[in-house]
């Protein structure tokens, strides 16, 4: 049973909202009139079951208020809404700061959007090198400069008091001009005067003569003495200066008779080459001044994949490892290079991956015994205008990195730029921790420091933050959508940081997701510095560490769904363990426990990577045994999703042909992989990205229930098919909202805003399709059941039931039938998929699926970790096999075999660290993951 709310909390009406932001009989979701007060300026960490209603607290009551405080104070075309946009369901909130909410969704997709971009780091970056950067040339290495208009005036400033100064520049003549044309021209722009090799003419006296004297012309711009303290004396050489540029087409001399004379040009050029200056939109890759011409700034280029043409490179040339040439016309491409081989030495029978570099790419250039790869592609695209053709290119295309920018995304002559001998594409490629060494280390001159000062305090701002958070390893250039959620979240975190607000609500949702315990330490620094600036911190959370860390926890629950919404405690960790009243009490006491695996696993089957070196990875070699749970662990950086996202899923799946990914570096693949049937990769992407998909639609559930409403006999009198009880078809939908409940508002300038539909409020349905009801209850109300109500409500209905019971077993049953897939969390649309897959009852007999999932604990608290495990067990029991990346000790703890990397993050890691048992990882010395390890056993 759970605490009275009045025990755990005094009346919030005494209590004053300059130190406390109060709430007051909260009813949003499940929350059962939850008042709760959370002190100001504090580090306050929101735990509980998942579904317990955390988020309906942190984010749907608390966020969303702030968010309307924030609309009621902008223009009159935002308040037009503000009729329509819906207060929380809550008496009162008090005390609302400007609230700031940092999710795990990665919220853009766009191409474009790089970590440099996302936290402004780019944008000083740009405007540091258009500054101070010195453009050096890549012929000589030298640096390239140009002079100025003020360059010229201060040289001849130089000079004493009264010097007599001619300021000239050369005479271009014309094409198809003559001389005498050329000075006419001269004379009616106002000069006078021309010098000829040195010597003053008339422009007059050269045009009435019969012949002009051959020698250099030069255009006498202005002779003039040099008087210091006189301003329009000054105004007027520069202003000659300026001219002396123009009509000299960048050149200006400048003779002090008898003592000196010098040339000058604006021209930017050395040793031949001329060079861009550089400006801010000279390093922007989304400005087509800097984008790269080849791939236009996104780093990438559609070409011939190599991964795709020979996907099995365990096979040799002899034995069909070059895939577009298997075919019977095709193959006429092949004869000559397996008849001719031995003409050239090539080796026919050897597997492709045993062939040298030089070997490999004449397979692609070919010589003249033999045409390769290359002619055989190009050849093939001259012929697109037949389909054939241009489905066999469309096989073989894929994302590969630019030619000309090499993915740095911009025009080539950018990199001639540099700052202590970096260029902007040598920084965003470097992992940000040794940026952030770079600039603390630059030397500037004191003309350099009084312009760059201001930028590089941002910048060194910025990435110190970014480093804090635990994301030193990654690089500027990385793209934004390639992050986790819980990077994406941190990265936003760092940029909140960067941008020091005071006297703010932070909310955020789980920021520990993505961190092996030991970078956790540096996450809670970070949230304490935001705490410490004077904001309030507000976490969802369910790690240990952080709790211990938090100023106060406040505890939600007893249960999930309709069984929690309740305040069941509000104080520190050590008063929480001793009221031992939650299901968090009692896992933090040792009263609970996750199930523990009773033995290991044997296994007869196996597969291996060797030779594993994209991104940090340094050429290693691991086991994946068969029929068994794997966990891949390691810290934050260390090469775990590169080694499975980018080397073993697409390897496999190229060879399965059922993925099109780019596969990382790697020497080849060996063991029983044939054995696999399937290889399914379980990520945190979204469900659907309609709005109208669900949980229940997408573990087809709904179909069995549609067809139950349309068997009552009120729809069979009216003719209603199961269609009519669908809200993504026409027909029984209501027609206003298409059976979405909410419309949507789009805004100019913030989030779009969803309002209930007015026409069927909310019910998505049509009035007459709600008449039919089963056991009282009609189409819209089983929408708004959760899976546990749906589960006893549909007792008997043995279709319905084994559709919804996985959902149930993977922790899923507070989830609502109708809810949207786009509010799910990431972890929750991974279990939404794990369900589907066991709810399928497995598959044919014989079928061998290599399962994959990325940090499925996400959002997960302790006793969801159990049911979690059970339904992952339940995989490996039906024949299958498991690998999981992840950080939970828990869920290391329940492995078969264990792989971790390391032994730090970015260029330091990259190495296996450790492969075997659990038991045997806890006898590490040195070990991160083992010292975890140990912790949590004891």
């Amino acid at each position: 049973m759970s605490l009275s709310q009045e025990m755990i909390s005094p009346s919030v009406d005494l209590l004053d909202p300059k130190e406390y932001i109060i709430i007051k009989n909260a009813r949003v979701n499940n929350l059962k009139s939850l008042s709760v007060a959370i002190p100001r300026n504090k580090l306050v960490v929101i735990t509980g079951l998942s579904g317990s209603g955390k988020s309906s607290l942190a984010f749907d009551t608390l966020f969303a208020e702030g968010q309307r405080m924030y609309v009621e104070s902008l223009s009159s075309y935002a308040r037009q809404f503000l009729g329509r946009m819906e207060k929380p369901d809550v008496e009162y909130i008090k005390g609302v700061s400007p609230a700031i909410a940092i999710q795990q969704k990665v919220t853009t997709k766009n191409p474009r959007s790089t970590v440099g971009t996302t936290t402004e780091v780019y944008d000083y970056l740009k405007l540091l090198f258009s500054r101070i950067g010195k453009t050096i040339s890549p012929v000589s290495g030298d640096e390239v400069k140009h002079h100025t208009v003020t360059d010229v005036v201060d040289f001849i400033h130089g000079f004493e008091e009264g010097e007599k100064v001619m300021i000239s520049c050369p005479l271009h003549l014309m094409k198809g001009r003559t001389m005498h044309q050329e000075l006419e021209l001269l004379l009616q722009k106002g000069f006078t005067r021309i010098l000829i090799n040195g010597d003053a003419y008339f422009v007059e006296d050269l045009i009435g003569a019969a012949e002009v004297p051959n020698g250099d012309y030069e255009i006498l711009i202005d002779r003039v003495s040099i008087r210091h303290e006189d301003e329009d004396n000054q105004f007027r050489i520069a202003d000659s200066v300026q001219t002396a540029f123009f009509e000299g087409h960048g050149e200006c001399t400048v003779l002090v008779p008898g003592k000196d004379k010098r040339t000058f040009s604006d021209r930017f050029e050395l040793d031949g080459m001329n060079f861009e200056l550089p400006t801010v939109n000279f390093f922007s890759f989304n400005n087509p001044y800097g984008a790269c011409k080849t791939c236009e700034g996104f780093g990438s280029v559609l070409g011939i994949d190599p991964d795709l043409v020979i996907p099995d490179k365990s096979l040799s040339v002899y034995e069909g490892a070059i895939a577009p040439w298997r075919g019977e016309t095709t193959g006429k491409w092949l004869e000559p290079l397996v008849k001719k081989g031995i003409y050239f030495d090539f080796p026919i029978h050897r597997a492709y991956e045993d062939l040298t570099e030089s070997e490999k790419a004449l397979i692609w250039a070919g010589n003249s015994y033999f045409r390769g790869l290359n002619d055989f592609f190009a050849d093939l695209q001259s012929k697109t205008h037949k389909i054939q053709y241009r489905v066999m290119l469309s096989r073989f295309r894929g994302r590969t990195t630019c030619p000309d920018c090499k993915g740095t995304r911009l025009r080539k002559d950018a990199s001639y730029v540099k700052i202590g001998g970096k260029s902007i594409t040598d920084i965003v490629l470097m992992p940000i921790d040794k940026a952030l060494g770079y600039f603390q280390q630059l030397e500037l001159s004191e003309s350099e420091k009084k312009v760059a000062n201001r930028l590089l305090k941002e910048i060194l701002n910025r990435l110190e933050y970014i480093d804090k958070v635990g994301l030193g390893y990654l690089t500027l250039n990385r793209l934004t959508s390639s992050l986790s959620g819980g990077e994406y979240q941190r990265i936003k975190l760092a940029t909140s940081l960067g941008s020091a607000l005071v006297g703010s609500m932070y909310i955020l949702d789980e920021p520990s997701i993505g961190l092996h315990p030991r970078d956790s330490d540096r996450l809670i620094e970070v949230l304490k510095s935001l705490r410490d600036l004077g904001n309030t911190v507000i976490v969802v959370e369910h790690e240990e560490k952080i709790m211990k860390a938090a100023d106060q926890i406040i505890d939600i629950g007893p249960d999930a769904g309709v069984l929690g919404g309740e305040l069941v405690f509000q104080g520190d960790l050590n008063e929480l363990i001793v009221s031992g009243k939650s299901h968090t009490a009692r896992y933090l006491k040792g009263e609970e426990k996750i199930q523990e695996k009773t033995a290991n696993r044997k296994w007869k089957n196996s597969l291996f990577v060797k030779g594993a070196r994209e991104n940090n990875l340094k050429n290693l070699s691991v086991q994946f045994p068969l029929h068994t749970l794997t966990v891949v662990t390691g810290v934050s950086g260390s090469g775990k999703s590169t080694l499975i996202k980018k080397v073993l899923y697409p390897a496999l799946g190229k060879i399965m042909g059922t993925v099109l990914d780019e596969t990382g570096k790697f020497d080849k693949l060996e063991g029983d992989y044939k054995k696999i049937t399937q290889v399914e990769f379980v990520d945190q992407n979204p469900i659907g990205k309609s709005s109208r998909s669900n949980p229940v639609t997408y573990v087809k559930a709904y179909d069995a229930i549609r067809t139950l409403y349309s068997d009552q006999s009120l729809a069979k009198q009216r003719g209603y098919k199961p269609a009519f009880f669908s809200f993504n078809v026409d027909g029984g939908r209501c027609e206003a909202c298409q059976g979405e409940g909410t419309v949507t508002v789009e805004m100019q300038f913030m989030a779009d805003i969803h309002l209930t539909c007015e026409s069927c409020k909310g019910k998505r349905f049509k009035n007459e399709i709600l008449d039919v009801k089963y056991k009282e209850k009609d189409i819209s109300d089983i929408l708004a059941m959760t899976i546990d109500e749906a589960m006893d409500f549909f007792k008997g209905k043995t279709q319905i039931i084994n559709k919804l019971q996985p959902l149930q077993e993977v922790g899923l049953g507070y989830v609502g039938m109708g809810q949207s897939s786009n509010t799910l969390s990431g972890g929750e649309a991974q279990r939404v998929k794990l369900a589907s897959f066991l709810g399928k009852g497995g598959t044919k007999v014989g079928d061998h699926i290599l399962f994959i999932f990325d940090e499925p604990t996400t959002g997960l608290h302790f006793h969801d970790i159990r049911k979690l495990l059970h339904s992952i067990n339940a995989l490996i029991d039906q024949g299958h096999s498991v690998i999981i990346i992840e950080h939970n000790t828990e869920v290391i703890k329940a492995a078969d075999w264990v792989i971790d990397l390391g032994p730090e993050g970015g260029e330091k890691g990259g190495y296996v660290t450790f492969q075997g048992t659990p038991e045997e990882l806890m006898e590490q010395e040195g070990n991160y993951t083992a010292k975890y390890l140990k912790e949590s056993f004891q």
